[in-house]
Order: C-alpha cells, then sequence, then structure tokens
C-alpha cells in the first residue's frame, strides 16, 4: 500500500494548487473534494436524500446540486451543515478508503479539507499543512467563489484556526502567493516522502 500523505489547510488556501504540482511530479492526488462532488453527481442517492431534505430549489435547471445556494444555508444555519455533514461525511470517507487502496504509487497525496475536524489525520503516514495568511486567504475566497466578505469570514471561521491544524503537522507548507518558492518546497518534500515510503516498505 502507498505511503499516505494527507494534505490539508484552511478554506482557500491553496490545497488544489498545491496538489497540481505535486501530480506534475507523477504523484497520485485524491481529493476528498473532489470525491465530493461524485457522490451527489445527478442520479446519486445522496443527492435524493439532498433534494428530499431541502426541496427540489436545491437543484439547478439542469438536474445537478446548486452549491452556492447550498453553501449560503449551511453557512448561515449550523443545524443544517451538521446534517449534511452527517450524510456526506461517511460516503466520502467510504470512496476515499477504496480509491486508497487501489493505489501502487510509492506515495500518494490525500487531500483533506477538514482532515482535523474530522479526526481523519490518524488515517495518514504522514500530515503536510498549509500555511497562509488569513488575509490572503479571505482575499482568494471572496475573488473565487464571488461572495460577500462576511460570508467568507463565516466559512474561514467553521474551520479550525491555523494554530490547531499546525498542531497536528508534521511537515508545514507555507503558501504566501510566491509560486518559485512553493514549488521548491514541493520538490523537498517530494524526495523526503519518496525516502519515507521506501523506509515504511523495509519494515513490511
Amino acid at each position: 500500500m502507498s505511503y499516505i500523505v494527507a494534505l490539508s489547510g484552511g478554506i482557500a488556501s491553496g490545497k488544489s494548487t498545491i496538489a497540481d504540482l505535486f501530480a506534475q511530479l507523477g504523484v497520485p492526488i485524491i481529493d476528498a473534494d473532489v470525491i465530493a462532488r461524485q457522490v451527489v453527481a445527478v442520479g446519486s442517492s445522496a443527492l435524493t436524500l439532498i433534494v428530499k431534505h431541502f426541496s427540489q430549489e436545491i437543484l439547478l435547471e439542469n438536474g445537478e446540486l446548486d452549491r452556492s445556494q447550498l453553501r449560503e444555508i449551511i453557512f448561515n444555519n449550523e443545524h443544517e451543515r451538521l446534517w449534511l455533514n452527517n450524510l456526506l461525511h461517511p460516503i466520502i470517507a467510504q470512496e476515499t478508503q477504496q480509491q486508497i487502496a487501489k493505489q501502487t504509487a510509492p506515495y500518494i497525496i490525500w487531500v483533506v479539507p477538514l482532515l482535523i475536524e474530522n479526526n481523519l489525520h490518524q488515517l495518514a503516514d504522514r500530515v503536510l499543512i498549509i500555511d497562509t495568511p488569513e488575509a490572503l486567504q479571505l482575499e482568494r475566497l471572496i475573488d473565487r467563489d464571488k461572495i460577500s466578505e462576511s460570508l467568507a469570514k463565516r466559512m474561514i471561521d467553521s474551520q479550525v484556526s491555523l494554530s490547531d491544524r499546525l498542531a497536528f503537522a508534521d511537515d508545514i507548507i507555507i503558501n504566501d502567493g510566491n509560486l518559485v518558492s512553493l514549488t521548491m518546497q514541493i520538490y523537498d518534500l517530494n524526495k523526503k516522502y519518496l525516502y519515507n515510503s521506501k523506509v515504511k516498505n523495509s519494515y513490511e
């Protein structure tokens, strides 16, 4: 089984950018956000339950989930956010573990936004946490999702703090918007994880 590196960070901290840079080095990426979209695809049992709970108005005209509307609901209503998490997280976790079990590469990057919140760090061999300035994080989130500053702040505040997240880190990657620095950090981490995978396999 591949050596598992769990990559996590706050919303809009640059997880996708960092995962893409690892992928360019040939590292398989298993992304919980991608899986989260897959499990609520049109025709899925999860989407049926979401529609039953929120009504047909939660769908776009093409039958897909209206993520923008759902985001507005769950980040303004803690009860609804917990309901959705309780529905989706077990489904996402099951699909994630199935995908991980199929991997044969020396190591994989497992992108998990809520790694600490859901106590999933214990399932990884190594935890890599992204350290991003909150001001930059807020700016990216507003620009990316075209949302208000108040909603962006609520979304950030709904997650654990950076200091709490860093307490679980085996490795920290600084993402302050400097792509050259970020790429160099990833090259160094790639060497480390290839070595770690060899060490792990030598004991198995």
